[in-house]
């Protein structure tokens, strides 16, 4: 039998940690979501599907489609309720997307123009409320009130979540434990209902279920968390977006957090006039980035990236050990270490 080198490892180089593994193993019904994704968003009026159609095509890594497949898989679960409800999670992200770029008045998404600078913040709005009827049919299809009762309930939190961000942006004053509940009600509660959902549908006791939930959500505290440090310190060929578009929006993410807490008055002085006035020339984003080494920020804020992937990690600690297993726990490691 032939020995496989990893060529990286052979020259004393880590591997990055990746969604490769999970991917390869739910990848058949990846694929029947896909079909499910495109089959739900037919409809007569042309520019549904198009507009749909391109922030579908813009990629994305499918992770929470992924998670609620490899959580099925985990559980034991054989039959086919999670295909259908991986499209409803995948539908309900994509139009919180929508929404999302309307109200940060984003151009760029993936590297690829938003839908809402190409059709307007209308149709774009129009199109996710119809993503999100279109989520709730797949629902109602699969015929479990629980399901219904977790998706529903997370569609509404994660809309408070924007709502709440919208309350702190421009605002220096915003805590650390602000910002986390920002975070977990926005980015974390969606991965939290996928993976719950894979323990839901394989039928297993309430509390793998419960042990599931946290997985999702404090991967998906550190996913955001990450995120967020990638503004900061991303390439735009990496990010599929501008880098500082956090910064010129006026967004008080962790670091910014964490640099005005740390900062003396002239540097808060700085905070203010960037981020709750908006007066910005050039320099001013470098100069962000130059007081947040100054402040050892963003070595920070990726050691709590790491602190919450090591939470998730634990979660899964109950389950059996294999290869499912496994590829879980690379992307616990993905989401802390990836550089887009």
């Amino acid at each position: 039998m032939a020995i496989v080198v990893n060529l990286d490892e052979k020259r004393g180089k880590p591997v990055q940690p990746s969604l490769d593994g999970l991917h390869q193993l739910v990848a058949d019904d990846l694929g029947r979501v896909n079909e499910a994704v495109l089959k739900n968003m037919e409809s007569s009026v042309a520019l549904i599907p198009q507009l749909a159609g391109h922030i579908i095509a813009a990629g994305g890594k499918r992770i929470r489609p992924m998670l609620l497949l490899g959580t099925a898989k985990l559980c034991g679960y054989e039959g086919t309720r999670q295909v259908g409800l991986a499209a409803a999670v995948e539908f309900i992200h994509t139009a919180t997307l929508l929404h999302d770029d309307v109200v940060d008045e984003s151009d760029l998404r993936r590297g690829k123009s938003t839908a809402n600078a190409l059709w307007g913040n209308k149709s774009s709005v129009l199109v996710g409320d119809f993503l999100f009827s279109r989520s709730f049919r797949l629902m109602v299809a699969d015929g479990s009130l629980e399901v219904l009762s977790i998706l529903s309930n997370a569609a509404a939190v994660i809309a408070e979540g924007e709502v709440m961000q919208l309350t702190t942006a421009n605002d220096t004053a915003t805590s650390e434990d602000d910002y986390l509940e920002v975070i977990t009600a926005k980015t974390a509660t969606l991965f939290a209902a996928a993976t719950q959902l894979g323990a839901v549908v394989a039928g297993r006791p309430k509390v793998e279920q419960a042990t599931l939930e946290a997985f999702g959500r404090n991967l998906g505290i550190a996913f955001q968390l990450t995120d967020d440090v990638l503004d900061y310190v991303a390439a735009s060929e990496d990010m599929g977006k501008d880098p500082g578009d956090d910064f010129r929006e006026g967004k008080v993410t962790l670091p910014v957090v964490l640099a005005f807490r740390r900062g003396d008055e002239t540097e808060q002085a700085f905070w203010r006039r960037t981020l709750e006035d908006l007066e910005q020339d050039d320099a001013d984003f470098d100069h962000a980035r130059a007081l947040m080494e100054r402040h050892d920020v963003l070595t920070d804020c990726q050691e709590r990236a790491r602190h919450y992937t090591q939470i998730a990690k634990d979660s899964l600690d109950p389950f059996p050990d294999g290869e499912i297993k496994d590829a879980l726990l690379e992307v616990v490691a993905f989401s802390a270490a990836r550089s887009h």
